[in-house]
């Protein structure tokens, strides 16, 4: 066993696990304070999730926070908390003020992204803020070991042997989704090992499938829609992709966890979508009078493929007009056009998750510090934690303002 600090408290750094989001604003957080501070980072560079988000752009906040929207078994009144800690206005004037990266709102997607729209130029931004504050990284630096010191403080242990005496710890160690980035659960596993309680995960905002792929025929096909959850208020309202495998979209990713924990329950959770913005009594009446074909009707406020796809999953004919449309027929499209039963049958799972459902519980940490309350000393944050929010920035708006409390929770007692 070899330590690689000497053991004298006013030595020990604070040593966060973790350069993701999370990890990072603890680290810049922690940073800059007298206190030596150091990031262990399993994989060869850190950020990963940061890089690959908003399609290699990085949503990097919402334009608008949306607490009650997001999900966990813990408190509501916490989560708000939490989420209320850095208000949106101060983390948008720290990211460009502080790191450096002018935002720029994208006003169909109500997210703001680096006006360059490049992931890269966030995370290389605040792992240099961090530099420029003292901490420093080690990468391929796997935790295998966390264990509380026998005279305060924690015994972090690493791969190869390696110990670091810390005098406080923050995990920012992530969950399972897009394991290629280095999220592996090993944070959470380490966590459990200590007795925290933990609800069992699920991927959360991940594609849905269908098998058989009843419309691989639509792949490609993209529309705004709203999706219902049935038997539920839940709803979601945005972007919709045909896949060839199933169903994709910020709509979709935004109710999958409903089918998710569904699925896991061994019982079925039916998803309708309405596929335009007219609800029955606009489509009764559109397909009502005059003449003309009734795909062509349908045409004007949806994709074609969707439009001859809905015609003849009702049974007519692709040259039904409208005059001679049978009232049966008229109420049987209208449903489909309004609450269309989505034939959904797994998920794409934590692969394409962008986000870990369920976690350590939020009553395990002190909200005002993310200190955990049964273990002083070890701090928590971002992913791992059990909350997640809609598709659309808000998740990193929890990383960065849970990471910032944890690290400056490390400092409480300076």
């Amino acid at each position: 066993m070899m330590r690689d600090v000497p053991a004298s408290y006013e030595s020990r750094p604070i040593a966060i696990v973790g350069a993701g989001a999370a990890g990072l604003a603890a680290a810049i957080h922690a940073g800059g304070n007298g206190v030596p501070v150091v990031v262990l980072e399993a994989t060869s560079d850190g950020g990963r999730k940061i890089l690959i988000s908003g399609g290699g752009r990085c949503n990097v906040l919402p334009q608008a926070l949306e607490p009650a929207r997001f999900v966990s078994e813990g408190p509501a009144h916490v989560v708000r908390h939490l989420l209320r800690s850095w208000p949106l206005d101060e983390q948008h004037r720290f990211f460009e003020d502080e790191v450096g990266v002018t935002l720029a709102l994208e006003a169909e997607s109500r997210k703001y992204f680096p006006a360059s729209n490049r992931a890269r130029d966030v995370r290389d931004g605040l792992v240099a803020l961090a530099r420029r504050r003292g901490v420093t990284f080690r990468v391929e630096a796997r935790v295998t070991g966390l264990t509380p010191g026998v005279d305060g403080g924690w015994v972090v242990a690493l791969d190869g042997g390696h110990v670091i005496d810390a005098r406080a710890v923050v995990m920012a160690t992530g969950g399972c989704s897009v394991p290629q980035t280095g999220s592996d659960g090993g944070g959470l596993d380490l966590l459990r090992g200590l007795g925290l309680r933990a609800h069992t995960l699920y991927a959360a905002l991940t594609p849905l499938t269908a098998t058989p792929a009843v419309h691989a025929g639509l792949s490609g096909v993209s529309l705004p829609v709203t999706l219902r959850v049935a038997g539920t208020k839940a709803s979601a309202s945005g972007g919709f992709l045909f896949t060839h495998r199933g169903y994709s979209g910020p709509a979709v990713l935004d109710v999958s966890h409903h089918a998710v924990r569904a699925a896991a329950a061994g019982r079925s959770q039916p998803i309708l979508a309405q596929w335009s913005a007219a609800d029955d009594a606009a489509w009764h009446t559109a397909l009502q009078g005059g003449d003309g074909l009734v795909v062509s009707r349908l045409r004007a406020a949806l994709p074609e493929r969707l439009a001859q796809q809905l015609v003849a999953e009702t049974g007519l004919d692709a040259d039904q007009r409208i005059a001679t449309l049978r009232r049966e027929h008229r109420l049987a499209l209208v449903e489909r056009l309004c609450r269309y039963p989505l034939p959904w049958t797994g998920d794409e799972g934590f692969r394409k998750a962008e986000v870990t459902g369920g976690g350590v519980a939020l009553e395990e940490i002190d909200p005002r510090t993310m200190e955990c309350r049964r273990h002083p000393g070890l701090f928590l944050c971002g992913e791992l934690l059990d909350a997640f929010g809609p598709i659309g920035g808000h998740n990193f708006a929890w990383a960065w303002a849970t990471g910032r409390l944890a690290g400056r929770g490390t400092l409480r007692d300076r």
